[in-house]
């Protein structure tokens, strides 16, 4: 199966350089000329890198990566003209490599695979371990979507599942109830927090997970959850 990228870049003639040279490697690629258009992209399909430039009209590249990364960890390389330290470090606070231009399409090319390479690393990780233990009795079935405590099945809606596989697959990292709502309900809504306080309580309920001595989910106060089960 050919993996899929995702090139956002204005520029036409750089863009058609970018997509022959990729299309030449194997890689099926979709383009999108602004910062929103990719973004519609994004959401509509599936991708194993995206390719992004910086100074775009609409949106630049830096929002854009900020939008992808409240859903995904897909790799991104960003594109740019801007070549100086400062510049570079700004870009990858969200991205994942940074290729100023002019590059050779030898870079390139290289760039890509090692980021393609990582992220089918990365994603062999979770599938290999359809079933998953943690300490004092939780146990997860990904592929199944099922859920056990002490080998007994407890029963969740679809978002106490989604909210506790973002949680459960980025053990110890800190979510905001604002980044939940955008991953799980895929909105971006500041004032929907109620939302995820509710689905958060009755997941611990049924995860039999006390507040004051949690064993799964904990809170941080003021800024949001963290998943610290610990595997078996």
């Amino acid at each position: 199966m050919e993996q899929q990228i995702l090139l956002v870049e204005d520029d036409r003639e750089i863009a058609r350089i970018i997509k022959d040279t990729l299309i030449k490697e194997g890689y099926a690629v979709t383009w999108a000329t602004t910062g929103i258009e990719g973004l519609e992209d994004f959401s509509a399909g599936s991708y194993d890198l995206i390719l992004v430039d910086w100074m775009m009209p609409e949106m630049d590249g830096l929002s854009m990566i900020e939008h992808i990364r409240l859903q995904s960890d897909v790799p991104i390389i960003m594109i740019s003209a801007k070549s100086n330290e400062s510049d570079k470090v700004t870009g990858l606070q969200d991205a994942d490599d940074y290729l100023a231009k002019p590059f050779s399409l030898e870079e390139l090319k290289a760039r890509v695979r090692s980021q393609i390479r990582r992220w089918q690393r990365y994603n062999r990780v979770f599938t290999a371990e359809d079933m998953v233990s943690y300490v004092r009795g939780l146990k997860i079935d990904w592929v199944k979507e099922c859920v056990y405590i002490e080998e007994v099945e407890v029963s969740l809606t679809q978002k106490e599942f989604a909210l506790l596989k973002v949680l459960a697959q980025n053990p110890f990292e800190l979510f905001t109830k604002e980044a939940l709502y955008t991953h799980v309900w895929h909105q971006v809504e500041l004032d929907q927090t109620h939302t995820v306080t509710v689905h958060i309580k009755a997941l611990r309920e049924k995860l039999q997970d006390p507040v004051k001595s949690p064993k799964y989910i904990q809170t941080v106060w003021g800024k949001g959850y963290r998943f610290i089960g610990e595997q078996v």
